[in-house]
């Protein structure tokens, strides 16, 4: 018997039903997060020498606040131990500015920047490194300052046998080579030590104000109480100019 024209219509429609369900409004309301709402973060690169004391006071006084702020939110921070070593065509030895032993502790920071990518691990290791660097004698490979990275090291519970293996086996000075390689590839070229980036644009001589810089690339949402406080930022600034190790 033939179907009414009517009866197939409405079972026509139930088969649409029942496989195109509707959405209900519950399912409508999950916010759903793309890729472009994820936090966007500035990024900070410091090149810097382990024994040019404006490197080590700008890492022990001023980068450190970013751990006292929530600035660290937002921030990725490179750390290069390089600066204005050079390195001998002849026979490939690094030449350093400030003698033997910052060749020496410009490749432990390097070893264990890449032993402990983790930012806070590495940044303490060499913050230590160099505020108790304060005491090593310059021009010279010192039993000093393999005696500072080791007391460093084990107040911070870091392996230390890491490190020798690193610097003893020769991958130390392999990393040294490809920071030396950034370094010299730098655009515009770096003039001295420290040399801040933001986001890789130079900040020159006004790298103490790196907070207000950082600040002014955020292009996120999230609200950084440490860039509130910009009349307190702005006022270093009018600080004369800051000294600098220049490269020869």
């Amino acid at each position: 018997m033939a179907v009414p024209h009517f009866l197939s219509f409405a079972l026509f429609s139930i088969t649409i039903i029942m496989i195109h369900p509707s959405h209900s409004s519950a399912d409508t309301d999950i916010p759903k997060i793309s890729a472009m709402e994820k936090p966007l973060k500035v990024n900070l690169s410091l090149y810097y020498e382990s024994r040019c004391p404006y490197c080590r006071n700008f890492i022990i006084n001023q980068l450190v606040k970013i751990f006292n702020t929530d600035l660290i939110s937002i921030v990725n921070v490179r750390m290069v131990p390089w600066g204005n070593a050079q390195v001998a065509e002849s026979n490939k030895t690094i030449i350093c500015q400030h003698g033997e032993d910052e060749c020496y502790l410009n490749t432990i920071h390097a070893c264990a920047i890449n032993i402990w990518p983790d930012l806070r691990k590495h940044f303490n290791f060499v913050y230590r490194v160099e505020n108790h660097g304060l005491h090593i004698q310059e021009n010279q490979h010192s039993q000093d300052a393999e005696a500072a990275w080791k007391s460093c090291s084990a107040w911070l519970g870091l392996d230390q046998k890491l490190i020798e293996d690193c610097y003893n086996g020769g991958y130390g000075k392999k990393l040294s080579l490809q920071y030396a390689s950034e370094t010299s590839n730098l655009n515009p070229q770096h003039s001295y030590v420290p040399w801040v980036t933001v986001n890789k644009q130079p900040l020159y001589d006004d790298y103490p104000n790196f907070i207000a810089h950082v600040c002014n690339a955020y292009s996120g949402k999230s609200v950084v109480k440490a860039c509130k406080s910009n009349s307190s930022i702005a006022a270093d600034k009018e600080n004369s100019i800051h000294p600098v190790c220049y490269a020869s």
